[in-house]
Protein backbone atom coordinates (compact mmCIF):
# COMPACT_ATOMS: atom_id res chain seq x y z
CA UNK A 1 0.00 0.00 0.00
CA UNK A 2 1.60 3.49 -0.97
CA UNK A 3 0.21 6.76 -1.83
CA UNK A 4 1.32 9.94 -1.29
CA UNK A 5 -1.60 11.24 1.19
CA UNK A 6 -0.62 12.71 4.57
CA UNK A 7 -1.30 10.08 7.62
CA UNK A 8 -2.10 11.12 10.86
CA UNK A 9 -0.65 9.12 13.81
CA UNK A 10 -2.06 9.64 17.18
CA UNK A 11 -0.11 8.43 19.92
CA UNK A 12 -2.00 7.60 23.20
CA UNK A 13 0.49 8.92 25.93
CA UNK A 14 -0.88 7.97 30.06
CA UNK A 15 1.51 7.80 33.35
CA UNK A 16 3.65 5.50 33.23
CA UNK A 17 3.83 4.95 29.49
CA UNK A 18 7.54 3.17 28.43
CA UNK A 19 9.90 6.40 26.40
CA UNK A 20 11.39 3.99 23.96
CA UNK A 21 8.18 2.47 22.85
CA UNK A 22 6.98 6.11 21.52
CA UNK A 23 10.32 7.87 20.88
CA UNK A 24 12.01 4.75 18.84
CA UNK A 25 8.77 5.14 15.95
CA UNK A 26 8.44 8.90 16.53
CA UNK A 27 12.14 9.16 15.82
CA UNK A 28 11.47 6.89 12.50
CA UNK A 29 8.14 8.68 11.24
CA UNK A 30 10.21 12.61 11.93
CA UNK A 31 11.69 11.34 8.93
CA UNK A 32 8.84 11.80 6.84
CA UNK A 33 7.43 15.39 8.02
CA UNK A 34 5.65 15.33 4.59
CA UNK A 35 3.91 12.18 4.38
CA UNK A 36 3.39 11.96 8.77
CA UNK A 37 2.16 14.03 11.33
CA UNK A 38 2.27 12.94 14.70
CA UNK A 39 -0.45 14.01 17.50
CA UNK A 40 0.74 13.13 21.24
CA UNK A 41 -2.55 12.36 23.17
CA UNK A 42 -2.74 12.99 27.19
CA UNK A 43 -5.29 12.04 29.30
CA UNK A 44 -5.70 15.87 29.53
CA UNK A 45 -3.20 18.67 27.29
CA UNK A 46 0.24 19.22 29.11
CA UNK A 47 3.21 16.94 30.66
CA UNK A 48 2.20 13.29 31.04
CA UNK A 49 4.93 11.16 33.01
CA UNK A 50 6.84 8.34 31.61
CA UNK A 51 7.80 5.36 33.31
CA UNK A 52 11.75 6.78 33.42
CA UNK A 53 9.95 10.16 34.83
CA UNK A 54 10.77 11.85 31.95
CA UNK A 55 7.46 14.45 31.08
CA UNK A 56 6.05 14.66 27.22
CA UNK A 57 3.57 17.40 26.66
CA UNK A 58 0.44 16.14 25.22
CA UNK A 59 -0.89 18.58 22.80
CA UNK A 60 -4.57 17.22 23.14
CA UNK A 61 -6.50 15.49 25.36
CA UNK A 62 -8.07 11.69 25.14
CA UNK A 63 -11.51 12.93 25.53
CA UNK A 64 -10.99 16.02 23.23
CA UNK A 65 -9.37 13.79 20.28
CA UNK A 66 -9.68 14.07 17.28
CA UNK A 67 -10.93 11.37 14.85
CA UNK A 68 -7.85 9.31 14.40
CA UNK A 69 -6.59 7.80 10.92
CA UNK A 70 -3.55 5.15 12.77
CA UNK A 71 -3.82 5.19 16.23
CA UNK A 72 -0.84 4.03 18.42
CA UNK A 73 -0.79 2.88 21.80
CA UNK A 74 2.85 2.11 23.87
CA UNK A 75 3.52 -0.27 26.89
CA UNK A 76 5.19 0.96 30.21
CA UNK A 77 4.20 0.08 33.37
CA UNK A 78 0.84 2.27 33.62
CA UNK A 79 -0.63 -0.51 31.37
CA UNK A 80 -1.31 -2.49 34.57
CA UNK A 81 -3.34 -0.22 36.16
CA UNK A 82 -5.14 0.91 32.46
CA UNK A 83 -5.77 -2.95 31.66
CA UNK A 84 -9.08 -2.60 34.27
CA UNK A 85 -9.88 0.56 34.02
CA UNK A 86 -13.40 0.40 32.62
CA UNK A 87 -13.25 4.40 31.52
CA UNK A 88 -9.90 4.32 29.77
CA UNK A 89 -11.21 1.06 27.76
CA UNK A 90 -14.67 2.05 27.01
CA UNK A 91 -13.13 5.56 25.58
CA UNK A 92 -10.25 3.42 23.28
CA UNK A 93 -12.44 1.21 22.27
CA UNK A 94 -15.42 4.03 20.96
CA UNK A 95 -12.42 6.20 20.08
CA UNK A 96 -9.99 3.92 18.25
CA UNK A 97 -12.40 1.76 16.42
CA UNK A 98 -12.91 4.18 13.22
CA UNK A 99 -9.26 4.49 12.65
CA UNK A 100 -7.91 3.03 9.57
CA UNK A 101 -4.86 1.44 11.36
CA UNK A 102 -4.56 0.38 15.49
CA UNK A 103 -1.16 -0.42 16.21
CA UNK A 104 0.54 -0.88 19.99
CA UNK A 105 4.10 -1.58 20.95
CA UNK A 106 5.00 -3.54 23.82
CA UNK A 107 2.41 -4.34 26.54
CA UNK A 108 0.10 -1.46 24.63
CA UNK A 109 -1.31 -4.81 23.11
CA UNK A 110 -2.79 -5.80 26.34
CA UNK A 111 -4.67 -1.98 26.26
CA UNK A 112 -5.79 -3.18 22.86
CA UNK A 113 -6.98 -6.19 24.11
CA UNK A 114 -8.79 -5.31 27.14
CA UNK A 115 -11.18 -2.77 25.17
CA UNK A 116 -12.06 -5.34 22.39
CA UNK A 117 -9.68 -4.07 19.73
CA UNK A 118 -7.96 -6.94 19.41
CA UNK A 119 -10.44 -9.78 19.39
CA UNK A 120 -10.68 -11.86 16.04
CA UNK A 121 -7.07 -10.73 15.23
CA UNK A 122 -3.59 -12.54 15.54
CA UNK A 123 -1.25 -10.28 17.83
CA UNK A 124 1.86 -10.32 20.24
CA UNK A 125 3.39 -8.13 22.72
CA UNK A 126 6.88 -8.17 25.35
CA UNK A 127 7.96 -11.57 25.67
CA UNK A 128 8.98 -10.46 29.37
CA UNK A 129 5.36 -9.78 30.24
CA UNK A 130 3.78 -12.21 27.31
CA UNK A 131 1.84 -14.22 29.82
CA UNK A 132 0.07 -10.93 31.80
CA UNK A 133 -0.70 -9.79 28.05
CA UNK A 134 -2.09 -12.91 26.66
CA UNK A 135 -4.54 -13.05 29.42
CA UNK A 136 -6.36 -9.82 27.93
CA UNK A 137 -9.33 -10.02 25.20
CA UNK A 138 -11.65 -13.05 24.44
CA UNK A 139 -10.77 -13.85 21.24
CA UNK A 140 -6.84 -13.20 20.05
CA UNK A 141 -4.32 -15.28 18.75
CA UNK A 142 -2.18 -14.55 20.78
CA UNK A 143 1.98 -15.16 19.21
CA UNK A 144 4.33 -15.96 21.38
CA UNK A 145 7.37 -15.99 18.80
CA UNK A 146 7.11 -13.07 16.61
CA UNK A 147 9.01 -9.60 16.47
CA UNK A 148 6.40 -7.83 15.35
CA UNK A 149 2.25 -8.96 13.71
CA UNK A 150 0.34 -7.75 11.02
CA UNK A 151 -3.20 -8.80 10.78
CA UNK A 152 -5.31 -6.66 8.65
CA UNK A 153 -5.67 -3.47 10.09
CA UNK A 154 -3.98 -4.32 13.12
CA UNK A 155 -0.07 -3.88 13.87
CA UNK A 156 1.38 -5.44 17.54
CA UNK A 157 4.85 -5.69 18.19
CA UNK A 158 7.16 -7.19 20.81
CA UNK A 159 9.12 -5.51 23.90
CA UNK A 160 10.13 -1.88 23.47
CA UNK A 161 12.58 -1.90 20.87
CA UNK A 162 10.83 -4.05 18.39
CA UNK A 163 8.14 -1.03 18.15
CA UNK A 164 11.44 0.74 15.97
CA UNK A 165 11.08 -2.42 13.44
CA UNK A 166 7.37 -2.61 13.20
CA UNK A 167 7.56 1.17 12.58
CA UNK A 168 9.80 0.34 9.58
CA UNK A 169 7.59 -2.17 8.27
CA UNK A 170 4.66 -0.16 8.26
CA UNK A 171 6.19 2.75 6.97
CA UNK A 172 7.22 0.51 4.02
CA UNK A 173 3.56 -0.77 3.73
CA UNK A 174 2.29 2.77 3.56
CA UNK A 175 4.98 4.45 1.80
CA UNK A 176 7.64 1.54 0.15
CA UNK A 177 10.54 -0.02 0.83
CA UNK A 178 12.50 3.13 -0.50
CA UNK A 179 11.33 5.49 2.11
CA UNK A 180 11.27 3.69 4.78
CA UNK A 181 15.31 2.87 4.05
CA UNK A 182 15.71 6.16 3.98
CA UNK A 183 14.56 7.06 7.34
CA UNK A 184 16.56 4.33 9.13
CA UNK A 185 19.80 4.96 7.17
CA UNK A 186 19.46 8.52 8.39
CA UNK A 187 19.01 7.56 12.39
CA UNK A 188 21.98 4.71 11.79
CA UNK A 189 19.51 1.87 12.02
CA UNK A 190 20.00 -1.92 11.20
CA UNK A 191 15.92 -2.52 11.18
CA UNK A 192 15.08 -5.94 11.47
CA UNK A 193 13.01 -7.03 8.43
CA UNK A 194 11.66 -10.69 9.64
CA UNK A 195 8.78 -10.22 11.56
CA UNK A 196 9.02 -13.70 12.51
CA UNK A 197 12.54 -13.42 13.78
CA UNK A 198 11.93 -13.14 17.73
CA UNK A 199 15.37 -14.57 19.78
CA UNK A 200 13.70 -13.10 22.84
CA UNK A 201 10.85 -15.58 22.63
CA UNK A 202 13.48 -18.09 22.99
CA UNK A 203 15.06 -16.25 26.26
CA UNK A 204 11.70 -16.05 27.99
CA UNK A 205 10.84 -19.84 27.56
CA UNK A 206 8.32 -18.93 24.91
CA UNK A 207 9.34 -21.20 21.99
Amino acid sequence: MTGSTTRSVSIVLFDGFELLDVFGPVELLSRLPDSVDVLMLGPQEGPVRSSQGTEVVATASHRDAPEPDIVMVPGGMGTRSLACDERFLTWLREWASTATIVTSVCTGSALLAAAGLLDGYRATSNKLAFEWVAGHGTDVEWAPSARWVHDRDRWTSSGVAAGMDMTGALLTYLFGREEAERAAREIELGLHTDPDRDPFAVAHGLE
